[in-house]
């Protein structure tokens, strides 16, 4: 067995400032138990999905986080089992450590607080049968599928005006003060025509979506409304609302997908922590989460409605084998997101409104199939028109956010940003951006590590402006 073990034996924390905690006050166990996820989680993806080695992964996954896990983490200690693909991480002397587990394309779930490893509560695994691609063989094929003949060099000194776009994204000044950018990609007409990545980044190693992955999540629900499994006029199969007389029965996948489920949550925004680091499952607490607003009439940021629209996929889908390998063989691996990792929690409920890991690449083909409407390669995978569906407007907007406004799972720009009519962006956390411009044929991607909760954000639309703008008009 291979194991190291770091900073192991009795150990003090560093006093947290948080919402819940004043100045001075240790932090509570509940607390000191999500940062130990926090840090299992990112250590074991980066290490056992991403190939990162525990320092690279400290220098760019846990630092800069949110704030109030930034005192927390440091001093945890971590014991990496690399023959058992394991991440656990202790934060008390009498509870056992929080466990991050790795799985062959699932990555890693984490075992719920107190959750002995060595017993018999173990994540779920992809069935045997599901044949992976083989990286060599698809490769080597023609891009977009493939890596082969995907750069096409521009003419008359375009490419070094490009270039230097690009560039100045990675110098952490241009397009925000402090932002880390890790990869940028641009494809027009469909070949890539620049990409850049900072040092430790390539083509091939993948990181976090965060948010990002709420537009792929879409995308595997349009894979299903093509396949007839999904009705997005009819309400969604949350078992949990099935009881006659239940008013959250009414919800249907268009208010999940538009962000405007009008359940309760006791956080606006993306903040589902105990789901994300606290080893909870899907199905504890969110679709327990009551009706405060009348389907359909209020939109309102929330991760609970993208990972209750995956979960009611997973019901239709039969809850086994083929539900957890919908995304791969129905979607990613068909168009070439080999190096795509969707994670679930410890029951196989899969967690799209963040947990997956891919890289830039991949992302571009995502970008890829939205200017070809659903179409890759001659073969349509997503319905006609889903395309413009997830790039119309929700029936209520976000307020206050520069004119940007909400579709079906993607953000929507325009004028108003100085981006053609009809842009929209699939974003995320930490700077994870994908545009698409159809009216401009043209795919940008950018990926970070920026700060969360402080320093500037990545200014996604001058960026895009100035790629617009060396690209001209086509």
């Amino acid at each position: 067995m291979t194991t190291r073990i770091l900073a192991l034996g009795m150990f003090t924390v560093a006093v947290a400032m948080t919402p819940l905690h004043a100045q001075n006050e240790q932090p509570a166990p509940h607390d000191l138990a999500i940062a130990a996820g926090y840090k299992a989680a990112f250590l074991c993806s980066g290490i056992f999905n991403a190939g990162q080695t525990e320092a690279e992964v400290a220098a760019d996954d846990l630092t800069r986080i949110y704030a109030a896990y930034r005192p927390l983490i440091g001093d945890l200690p971590v014991e990496i089992d690399s023959e058992r693909q394991r991440v656990s991480v202790r934060f008390s002397d009498d509870m056992p450590p929080r466990v991050a587990q790795w799985r062959p394309q699932l990555g890693c779930a984490q075992l719920p607080t107190g959750a002995d490893p060595e017993g018999l509560l173990q994540p779920v695994m992809l069935g045997a049968d599901i044949d992976a691609p083989d990286l060599a063989v698809t490769d080597a094929r023609a891009w977009p599928h493939g890596d082969a003949n995907a750069v096409r060099v521009l003419p008359d000194g375009l490419q070094a005006e490009l270039d230097n776009v690009l560039a100045s994204a990675l110098d952490r000044v241009t397009y925000g003060a402090g932002t880390e950018t890790t990869a940028v990609l641009v494809v027009q007409d469909g070949d890539i025509v620049g990409e850049q990545y900072r040092a430790g980044y390539n083509m091939h190693r993948p990181q976090r979506t965060w948010s990002v992955a709420k537009s792929i999540a879409a995308t595997v629900i349009g894979r299903a409304v093509h396949q007839d499994i999904v009705d997005l006029d009819r309400p969604v199969p949350v078992p949990a609302w099935q009881t006659p007389g239940d008013p959250r029965a009414a919800i249907n996948w268009h208010h999940l997908l538009h962000m405007s489920s009008g359940l309760w949550s006791p956080f606006a925004g993306n903040r589902t922590d105990d789901v994300y680091f606290g080893g909870q499952l899907v199905t504890d607490s969110i679709p327990a989460l009551p009706l405060e607003a009348v389907p359909g009439t209020r939109w309102r940021y929330a991760n609970n409605d993208t990972l209750l629209a995956v979960r009611a996929l997973r019901f239709a889908l039969g809850d086994g084998d083929r539900a957890l390998a919908y995304p791969f063989t129905e979607l990613l691996w068909r168009v070439g997101m080999t190096r795509t990792t969707s994670e679930t929690d410890w029951q196989g409920n899969f967690i799209l409104s963040s947990q997956v890991w891919t890289t830039a690449r991949d992302l571009a083909r995502m970008g890829l199939l939205y200017l070809n409407d659903g179409v890759w390669q001659g073969e349509r995978l997503l319905p006609e028109g889903w395309s413009a569906y997830v790039a119309t407007p929700a029936p209520d907007q976000p307020q206050g956010r520069g004119g940007v406004g909400y579709g079906a799972q993607f953000w929507l720009f325009g004028p108003e940003q100085g981006l053609p009519e009809g842009t929209y962006a699939a974003m995320g956390n930490r700077g994870q951006y994908v545009v698409i411009v159809p009216a401009r044929n043209i795919v940008i991607v950018r990926r970070g590590f920026d700060a969360v909760g402080d320093g500037e954000r990545f200014d996604i639309a001058r960026f895009s402006r100035d790629i617009l703008a060396v690209l001209g008009d086509r």
